[in-house]
This record gives structure tokens, C-alpha cells and sequence, in this order.
């Protein structure tokens, strides 16, 4: 039995329906598909949550050449973002990782750091790295705080919507703790680590139609295999039994031979709060950034006098402004300006870890705000015709030092009681690659591929 039907969730079934196993999915809520959520916006079909899944990470695009969307997926029109800091837009220096330069003359170039800022990261000081530390702290101790403020920060804040200073090094950026290891010039190290996987393809994919048809596919492949997925099924209770797993839901008890735990860490640790103190305990301490995404439908005609270029923009935290970001999505996604040539999308997302007050505004201000922030970056003057607001609450798990050892801890617990693993974006990582993986890690866990 699988109890959640969100990304994790589905995938673990098309996993396990591959085996000699009849899978049942208990889902919540009146929907599948967690984050990926696609909705109409203006008359548009758009996505209303993730737009995007890291291509450089083979497990989500594998799982979409399983279920049959191999011919959906499509790059990036264009992936020319830039960072609004320093009161202009400027371009998103090249060859860095997570904010982390690789490359001093594209960085000095775009005018993000000013030239105290770019002396220092010239001038790179050695740095304890350990098992683990802060990526902010330890950005800041090499190469200065203005990479961090202006660079590593608003990075961060789009995948996690957390803060550097607290990020976990090892849990959140693996690749730049292994280059931190290796002595040397960090900025020589990323230079060459960029410049190998800028060769091998795009960074990121997309699937026609939006990320919102994902879950959808999923569930028919799952359904095609044998699988029961059920929605408005609340797991209400999970108790280990002589031979399984009883789970309460729906008002009726269902058997189980084995459960994949799909669920946010706060639900998980509510079901395993009996069988699995300790586990729970763990998971309750797994904390969660809410955010908001404002997406805004024009009409372009509406826009010839402020034309939008490019991807759209990060914000620094430093720079105070209410949005942490803007995707230009009509720019960014072919599929989407072929379906709707004369409207144009774009959405913003405000909201970080501890800071969920944007969250508690109205509709009408979270639109006010980014209008204004829209029109302060880029000049936008235009009405949106339509608009949508979709709210996340609680919908990023945050990854500090020792997340990992917590993951570890976890998991040793759930081994110890047989056939019942975890999954989701609380454990390996928040991108769909690393969810996606994590579900194949928690099916291969209930029942090994023979």
C-alpha cells in the first residue's frame, strides 16, 4: 500500500506495479499530483506549481519515457534569466553553481557584486568544510558575504525557498561540497565542474502542456498495471500487525502486507507516532517554508511599450523587495507561446522559510505587490486580464546541517520493523529527480526487484 498520491507517491506505485504485487494508493485529497498542479489561467492552460525538473538528473525524465510522455518533453526556449539587484536587472552571471562562481570576468560583467564585493571573491580565503556545514557561512568565509547576499541566496530561495545560512552544504548542493573537499581554488573548481556539464545537454526539461499533466500520466500508467488509487482516502491510522500493516481510512481497516509512507514528514510522523516513536520524533522536526505563486495573464499587445526578454528574474533577500522572483513563462516555454500567441504569462512566488506572512494577504495585494515589484524591475505598466493565486503551504521541506544524518536515523528506525519505507521531498532532495528516486529507493525497500 502506498499512502500518498503526490509525485512520490504515484511513482513508487508505477514502480512496485512493474512487480508481482497489487498496489493500492490512498490519497487525501480530491486530487493526485502533490506540487504538480496545472490550472487555466486567462483562458491558457498553464502550470500552477513546478514548471520544471532537472534534466542533468536522469530518474524524472526516465519515469516520463515510462508512462508514455517521452515525446511531451521539451527544454527551455530560452534560460537567460538575470537578478534584479542593486536597483537594475542584471544578467545572471554564467558558469556558477548554485550561485557559486566559476567564471570572475562573466560575474564582474554583470554588475551583481559591487567592486569591494568582486575584489573579495577575487581574493579567496581557505575555509573549514568538515562533514557538513551552512552553505552561506561557508560561501561567505571563501569568497564573501556579497556572494552570498546577492547570488547564492536568491539561488536557494528559488529551489527552497529557505535561507543560506541555515542550508545544509552536504543535503542541499552534494556536488559543491565534494569540490569544497578538494583543495584548490573553489572558483576554478566550479569553472571546470560547469563548463563538463554544460556539454552534456540542457539543464532542465519541461513537458508540453505543463509539469501538471506529470501526475495525471502516472496515474494511468499505475491504473494500466494493476493499481488501485484511490482519492478522498485519508490515512487515518497505521498500526504494524502480526503479519503487516493495518491502515485505517475512510471509515473502514484495510491489510497491508507492506507500506511506502508518501506523505509530508508532519502526517508521517502522526501514523508512525505508535509503532515508531522515535522515527516520528525525527520527522517532527523536519520544518517547512510556505510560499505563494502569483501567476499574471496579459494581453501582448498590452506590452509593446515594456517588451519582457529573456527567462524572468531572481531577487536577493538583501534588496527587500516583495517578490522573490518572476518567471516570464511565455518566453521561457515554446509549448506555451504556441498555444496562446497572444497572451502573455508570467508568474512571481513571495513567501520564504519563517516568513509565510505574504501567505496570510488577499488575492488582490499579492497581485498589487508584484505589480509593483514588476514595474519597478522591468518597467511592466500593463493590466493583467486574468490572474491566478495559488498558495503552498508548508510545501518545502528545509534541509539543515545534519539533515542528512537525520534522513539516516529515520530510516534505520523504519528498518527495523519490516516492510515500511518513506519517500517524498523531505528525505533525498526537493526536485522531482531526487522525489522520484527516493520513490524507487522506498519501493526496491518493501519489495527488492527479484
Amino acid at each position: 500500500m502506498v499512502i500518498g498520491g503526490g509525485i512520490a507517491g504515484l511513482a513508487a506505485a508505477a514502480f512496485l506495479s512493474d512487480r508481482p504485487v497489487r498496489v493500492t494508493v490512498l490519497e487525501a485529497s480530491d486530487r493526485f499530483g502533490g506540487k504538480l498542479l496545472g490550472g487555466e489561467v486567462g483562458g491558457v492552460r498553464v502550470d500552477l506549481g513546478a514548471e520544471s525538473m532537472l534534466a542533468r538528473r536522469p530518474e524524472a525524465v526516465e519515469l516520463a519515457r515510462k508512462v508514455g510522455l517521452g515525446e511531451q518533453l521539451e527544454p527551455p526556449t530560452t534560460a537567460k534569466a538575470s537578478i534584479w539587484t542593486r536597483e537594475g536587472l542584471r544578467p545572471m552571471p554564467g558558469g556558477q553553481l548554485m550561485g557559486v562562481p566559476g567564471d570572475l570576468d562573466a560575474l564582474k560583467a554583470s554588475g551583481v557584486l559591487t567592486p569591494e564585493g568582486l575584489e573579495r571573491a577575487a581574493n579567496e580565503q581557505p575555509a573549514e568544510i568538515g562533514d557538513d556545514a551552512a552553505i552561506g557561512s561557508y560561501v561567505a568565509a571563501r569568497l564573501g558575504r556579497e556572494v552570498v547576499d546577492r547570488l547564492v541566496e536568491p539561488l536557494l530561495g528559488g529551489v527552497y525557498a529557505g535561507h543560506a545560512d541555515e542550508i545544509s552544504i552536504r543535503a542541499a548542493v552534494p556536488q559543491l561540497l565534494a569540490l569544497a573537499r578538494g583543495g584548490g581554488s573553489l572558483v576554478e573548481a566550479v569553472h571546470e565542474r560547469t563548463a563538463a556539464a554544460t556539454a552534456t545537454g540542457p539543464a532542465f526539461q519541461g513537458l508540453r502542456g505543463g509539469l501538471g499533466t506529470f501526475p495525471g500520466a502516472i496515474a494511468a500508467y499505475d491504473r494500466a498495471h494493476g493499481a488501485e488509487l484511490l482519492t478522498g482516502h485519508p490515512a487515518e491510522a497505521l498500526r504494524r500487525t502480526a503479519d503487516g500493516w493495518q491502515v485505517g481510512t475512510a471509515g473502514r481497516q484495510l491489510h497491508a502486507d507492506a507500506v511506502v509512507l508518501a506523505v509530508p514528514a508532519p502526517q508521517a510522523a502522526a501514523l508512525l507516532a505508535a509503532d515508531a516513536p522515535a522515527a516520528a520524533a525525527e520527522l517532527r522536526e523536519v520544518e517547512y517554508a510556505s510560499m505563494a505563486l502569483v501567476t499574471l495573464a496579459f494581453r501582448r499587445a498590452d506590452l509593446a511599450d515594456s517588451p519582457l526578454t529573456g527567462s524572468g528574474f531572481l531577487v536577493p533577500p538583501v534588496d527587500r523587495r516583495h517578490i522573490k522572483a518572476s518567471t516570464f513563462s511565455s518566453n521561457k516555454w515554446g509549448w506555451l507561446e504556441r498555444s496562446a500567441p497572444d497572451a502573455f504569462l508570467l508568474r512571481t512566488s513571495l513567501g520564504r522559510h519563517r516568513e509565510a506572512a505574504a501567505l496570510q494577504l488577499d488575492d488582490a495585494e499579492l497581485v498589487a505587490r508584484s505589480l509593483a515589484d514588476l514595474g519597478a524591475a522591468v518597467g511592466l505598466s500593463a493590466t493583467p486580464y486574468d490572474h491566478a493565486v495559488t498558495r503552498w503551504t508548508d510545501g518545502l521541506p528545509q534541509y539543515p546541517v545534519g539533515h542528512l544524518d537525520r534522513v539516516a536515523r529515520i530510516r534505520a528506525r523504519l528498518d527495523g520493523l519490516g516492510a515500511i519505507a518513506a519517500c517524498g521531498a523531505a528525505y533525498d532532495g526537493v526536485g522531482i529527480p531526487a522525489v522520484v528516486a527516493s520513490a524507487r529507493r522506498a519501493a526496491d525497500a518493501v519489495h527488492p526487484v527479484a
